[in-house]
């Protein structure tokens, strides 16, 4: 599975592709030709990070850089759970997403192999996803800072190309042109716990996005003993929203322990500037 894959002068080109009921996909894999398939499938599941840079100048793919049309909302989807042996992450911009190339070497700039990519245009707008996997195991990502990593590398190469998206994106506060307004936290923040059958807990919790948001979820959860075995985390413009199937060893979260992770959850989410001294 640990096949990198490159793309040369290539490109996806969809301005004068009118959406019909049936949204069309394109993929390639190393060994593939592009194809086209009927139907979309939606995917499902601070610290010291270098993020790799866009290496050119911000452009939109279709080449109207001045379009007066409303913004879509940024989407960076991180699935866990969709394929056993690679990191699934699934990027949205409306029908403007362009920068595929760059984000695939920025990617394999943090030691990851994308094995797979397809790019599917719907009524939604166009989808770019991406199959990886750590360059020196050929085994999907586990590590919650290099999903992290992952997670930032995209959303900087996102505004280096599209700084219009910087307003609704949390992290344009740093690297955008137009910051975000700021999100109550208080408001924002939504922790949820259920049983997923009897060997697992599913875990949704939804808040106002931030750089090493994942990291911090992750750390939380870990230091009340309770394990993360897979998941998906969306940033869906300033809003993160997280799913994680979870369990305390090796069976679903009792009701009492249910509680103590949620308001756990609750409290740090709220306070986004707690210092490492105070967990």
């Amino acid at each position: 599975m640990a096949v990198s894959l490159a793309f040369v002068n290539l490109a996806f080109q969809f301005s004068n592709v009118k959406v019909a009921e049936n949204p069309l996909c394109f993929g390639l894999a190393p060994t593939q030709l592009p194809f086209v398939c009927k139907e979309r499938r939606r995917l499902s599941s601070s610290r010291t990070i270098i993020i790799p840079r866009a290496s050119s100048a911000p452009t939109i793919e279709d080449g109207s850089p001045n379009e007066t049309d409303a913004i879509p909302t940024p989407k960076v989807i991180i699935d866990q759970d969709s394929d056993p042996d690679a990191t699934v992450v699934e990027v949205t911009f409306g029908d403007r997403l362009g920068a595929l190339l760059d984000t695939m070497n920025a990617l394999k700039n943090l030691g990851l192999n994308v094995v797979k990519a397809n790019v599917c245009l719907d009524s939604s707008g166009k989808h770019n996803t991406f199959s990886i996997t750590k360059a020196s195991t050929g085994r999907k990502v586990e590590d919650p800072e290099l999903l992290e990593a992952i997670r930032l590398t995209i959303i900087n190469n996102l505004l280096q190309y599209h700084p219009e998206s910087s307003s609704q994106l949390a992290m344009g506060m740093a690297f955008g042109v137009e910051p975000p307004k700021q999100v109550d936290v208080d408001i924002a923040t939504h922790v949820k716990v259920k049983d997923d059958g009897p060997d697992r807990s599913l875990l949704l919790v939804e808040t106002a996005d931030r750089p090493g948001l994942l990291v911090d979820l992750v750390k939380i959860i870990t230091d009340i003993n309770v394990a993360v075995e897979s998941g998906e985390f969306d940033t869906e413009g300033l809003l993160a929203k997280a799913k994680f199937h979870v369990s305390y060893k090796g069976k679903a979260i009792s009701k009492p322990l249910q509680l103590v992770l949620a308001n756990s959850l609750r409290y740090f989410l709220r306070r986004p500037t707690t210092e490492e001294a105070s967990f």
